[in-house]
């Protein structure tokens, strides 16, 4: 009875959480449908400008105007990475892409000064971004044996062995032997049912919440919550990590 009582607590929390994103996904599909309706009326706007000047100016022989095309079907991506990683925070042992997206572990110590916020025992990585209100949002293309994703609050100790845990000030999902598992106290393993090659990490600062899905098919991994009393950074521990460009494309016909 015990055990079927648990069944359907879990089927009913599934079904909730399902619930729960269907409607965030229903509100941004609505915000994204009114930007580019707002869109379509600066075309449309733009358009009628445009065909008023060709017909004072007689544009059709007017050179400067040849380059100007608007047209009903408008279509562009704009990719751009939604966090970037500090190297002033990076372990020695972490080696930094250029544009600050991608790191891995070098298996050798970097050339990098001993300041105050590096971790020197940790191999760890913060973002450079911080946050302390809203709603925030990213995806890591995970890749090794061993990683952690999360957050870590802006206290956290950078000198000697980092505590991955939410008293330790780390709220996070780890890969570690093989076994996935949410750093709560105790670790809470998680069942996969299958790898994850991408995590996304979702921080709602005011509503103290830190959700963690597969946003191949946003199936739901784990939630923390913790009312946050000072800002908090992306954090890593890498095997081999990517932060992945967040892709917005909009189609106006």
């Amino acid at each position: 009875m015990e055990f079927q009582k648990l069944k359907q607590f879990l089927k009913d929390e599934e079904a909730a959480r399902i619930t729960a994103l269907r409607e965030e996904e229903k509100r941004k599909s609505q915000v994204m449908k009114e930007k580019i309706d707002k869109m379509t009326e600066e075309i449309s706007t733009l358009s009628e400008q445009i065909r008023a000047i060709e017909q004072e100016l007689g544009a059709e022989d007017v050179s400067f105007l040849q380059f100007v095309q608007i047209s009903a079907d408008v279509s562009f991506s704009v990719p751009s990475a939604p966090v970037t990683l500090d190297p002033n925070t990076a372990h020695p042992y972490l080696s930094l892409s250029e544009d600050l997206t991608s790191v891995r572990c070098s298996g050798e110590s970097q050339q990098v000064p001993d300041n105050p916020e590096r971790f020197d025992m940790g191999r760890c990585v913060l973002g450079s971004e911080r946050f302390s209100s809203g709603r925030h949002c990213w995806d890591v293309e995970v890749g090794g044996e061993d990683w952690v994703v999360g957050v870590a609050k802006e206290s956290i100790s950078r000198k000697g062995p980092v505590d991955l845990s939410p008293a330790g000030g780390v709220w996070g999902i780890e890969l570690l032997d093989g076994i996935y598992a949410a750093l709560s106290s105790p670790p809470t393993a998680l069942t996969m049912w299958r790898e994850p090659q991408r995590v996304r990490v979702q921080l709602d600062w005011d509503r103290g919440e830190v959700s963690f899905s597969d946003p191949s098919d946003n199936t739901p991994l784990y939630t923390f919550k913790h009312s946050f009393t000072e800002r908090v950074f992306p954090f890593f521990w890498p095997d081999s990590l990517q932060i992945c460009p967040l892709k917005v494309s909009v189609r106006v016909e």
